[in-house]
């Protein structure tokens, strides 16, 4: 089981950016259009770099659903490898079998 805190944070992260998620593509459409004077662009920069740096998507980091842990995750079951291990030995993962001979 992971920290709470760690948990906590990423959840923090996760409201964050979807928070500032609007904001932040606006002012990266202004930051990168070429035909817009550099004096905006720089200025559009200035207001992405004053956003919350946990409002990035860059900064999420994946984790266990059940028990937090953020090495070993498994993208399509939102799973780490030693939690799915234990489901599908129990037989809770519909068609995953634990083999064995």
């Amino acid at each position: 089981m992971a920290k709470k805190s760690m948990v906590e944070r990423e959840k923090k992260r996760q409201r964050l950016v979807q928070k500032f998620a609007a904001k932040r593509a606006a002012l990266k459409e202004i930051a990168n259009d070429q035909n817009l004077s550099m004096e905006e662009r720089f200025k559009a920069n200035l207001k992405l770099a004053k956003l919350p740096r946990n409002s990035s998507t860059v900064r999420l980091h994946n984790r266990c659903e059940l028990t937090g842990r953020p090495k070993a995750y498994y993208r399509k079951l939102k799973l780490s490898r030693i939690m799915l291990r234990d489901l599908s030995s129990n037989g809770q993962v519909p068609g995953m079998v634990k083999s064995s001979w």
